[in-house]
């Protein structure tokens, strides 16, 4: 985490027990793995402690050729941890697609679909071609992967598939109008998915995160600073007060916070949820359910 967070400042504390502790980078590494750092700047993740880092411009660099490039560069190097690896598709591009498919083992234990496009557009700004995108890439993504690995995890009788919603699915802003609908529909098949489950081992579920501090957000937090002369935590001050008001916690979620639910419902002792809509949304969404 970046210094906003708070995380330097234990660190740097003299009272912390840092002999009791160790950052992740210190797990990677005693676990015999290379550490890649690849951020849109330093507040993302400190640099401390990676073997390599690099800052990126996100609103201008072709990210899948970035990442294409990345993964080619790891593997030369011939990373110790023999047991990780990493393909990296356009799912706008079905020809990629089944190239991924292929590569990926047949027996795959989890799936999280959490590939997903957004673009802020009011109703008449929006061509046709950005529905057909978000759908494409929210929606059928899932489909496709769900479509070809499913049938192997209920032979084997074990499996996870989980989908990454958003409540805008819920919500629905005016400017996300293809978006919200796209992840509306993800719950809708997702559950509609669940039910081919029934008496096996296999579960399939919708996560659903609230605003949530990812790489994109940070940016929209940095570039609306920058033009109304403010500081980023006035920016996100104003955004729960004015946007995002029915959020209970007031604040963006953090990406960890996502990740931990998904890593629950990923696991084995998570067996007794299946078709369900999982909200991580920091009460924005006002449901009882």
């Amino acid at each position: 985490y970046g210094s906003r967070t708070g995380t330097n400042s234990y660190w740097s504390t003299y009272e912390f027990k840092k002999n009791k502790f160790k950052t992740l980078t210190e797990y990677l590494k005693d676990s015999n793995y290379e550490t890649y750092a690849d951020v849109i700047n330093q507040l993302v993740v400190p640099k401390q402690g990676f073997d390599f880092y690099t800052i990126h411009d996100e609103l201008n660099d072709n990210l899948v050729e970035r990442h294409k490039n990345l993964l080619n560069e790891m593997n030369s190097k011939k990373l110790n941890n023999k047991n990780v690896s990493g393909i990296s598709a356009d799912f706008l591009d079905n020809a990629q697609i089944d190239e991924l498919i292929k590569k990926i083992p047949d027996d795959i234990d989890i799936i999280v679909n959490n590939v997903g496009i957004f673009r802020g557009k009011d109703f008449y700004s929006e061509k046709i071609k950005d529905w057909q995108d978000h759908f494409e890439v929210n929606l059928m993504s899932g489909v496709k992967l769900s479509k070809h690995f499913l049938p192997n995890m209920l032979k084997k009788n074990w499996g996870r598939i989980l989908f990454i919603s958003s409540e805008c699915s819920s919500l629905v802003p005016g400017d996300l109008l293809s978006y919200s609908v796209s992840k509306a529909s993800v719950s809708v098949f997702s559950s509609g998915l669940a039910k081919l489950t029934k008496g096996s081992n296999v579960t399939v579920n919708t996560i659903v995160p609230g605003s949530t501090l990812s790489e994109g957000s940070k940016v929209f937090l940095e570039q609306t600073a920058k033009r109304e002369n403010k500081t980023i935590d006035q920016v996100e001050k104003q955004f729960f007060e004015d946007v995002r008001d029915s959020s209970l916690i007031s604040r963006f979620l953090s990406v960890t916070e996502v990740a931990n639910t998904i890593l629950y419902f990923s696991s084995p002792i998570a067996s007794g949820t299946n078709g369900a809509s999982i909200r991580v949304d920091g009460g924005s969404m006002g449901s009882i359910i």
